[in-house]
């Protein structure tokens, strides 16, 4: 089994938003994915646009994929069985073999026994398609729930996301979280983050940082996953935050905030896959 390195939409987060002048569209943030060495797969992850995207339209990303030489894989959020149904759809459309989604959507928040309900209403048409579908680890739901209802169900087409930085919301430390879900890992999120004091010295932020100099010990994660042995891909995203007045960042000379927050953006990428390729080198 192999584990392939990929980027996420959550990589080109504020190069594809509405926050600068001329946003990424998603072919030409696969085309820049792509150009990086070392990186065959590409996860597009809560993008609003598959919810109603065409047949043509997934026929054609899946076109530019094949071109390209990634892998994709999808992302959603919600365990509602016909979302789910949407969503395996998609996947077969691109060619991808996993779907991450999470416990809730906004105000859908079930409990453990509907959540598990909908997962066995969803799950046999995932395993019949060859899809796993991988649940997040986030602040919202407490890991050890999370760990009980995939062991509950126990397919072998149901499986865990791991993003340990996600759940220092929820206090929960990240390597107790690695421990908890290593055996159920199928995917792997991987950033860095850290905290600062807030302005005042009053509470402090957790936001993202360059990997390496934070909270998350990428080394220890993957020891605990093993990915290559597994065949776990690692996924690169960011918590990068908007640049402006307040964030700290030095712009450059006459540098707008979407200016610097957008290089500051591609340059995370570069470091982030330059730091996992020193780890296996």
């Amino acid at each position: 089994m192999t584990s392939l390195l990929g980027l996420s939409t959550y990589a080109y987060f504020w190069r594809m938003s509405d926050r600068v002048p001329d946003p990424m569209s998603l072919d030409e943030a696969m085309r820049d994915a792509a150009a990086h060495d070392g990186v065959d797969l590409f996860q597009i992850c809560d993008h609003l646009p598959l919810d109603s995207a065409s047949d043509e339209r997934l026929a054609a990303i899946r076109a530019l994929a094949d071109e390209l030489g990634l892998a994709l894989e999808v992302g959603t959020r919600g365990t509602d069985p016909a979302h789910l149904a949407r969503y395996l759809h998609v996947a077969e459309a691109l060619g991808a073999t996993l779907v991450r989604s999470m416990w809730t959507s906004g105000d859908d928040q079930p409990d453990a026994l509907e959540t598990e309900r909908r997962l066995r209403q969803a799950l046999p048409a995932y395993e019949a398609s060859g899809v796993t579908l991988a649940l997040e680890t986030y602040e919202v739901v407490a890991t050890p729930d999370l760990v009980a209802v995939v062991r509950a169900i126990g397919s072998d087409h149901l499986g865990i996301c791991l993003d340990p930085a996600n759940t220092v919301a929820r206090l929960e430390h990240p390597a107790d979280v690695v421990a908890m879900t290593a055996p159920h890992v199928v995917n792997w999120h991987v950033k860095d983050s850290g905290f600062t004091r807030s302005p005042g010295w009053v509470g402090f932020q957790y936001t993202g940082v360059p990997i390496g100099t934070g909270v998350v010990d990428h080394d220890a994660v993957h020891t605990a996953l093993d990915p290559d042995t597994r065949g776990i891909n690692r996924v690169i995203e960011f918590w990068l935050p908007w640049q402006d007045a307040h964030a700290g960042a030095e712009a450059h000379p006459g540098e707008t905030p979407a200016q610097t927050t957008t290089r500051i953006e591609a340059a995370w990428t570069e470091h982030t896959i330059e730091y996992i390729r020193s780890k296996e080198s």
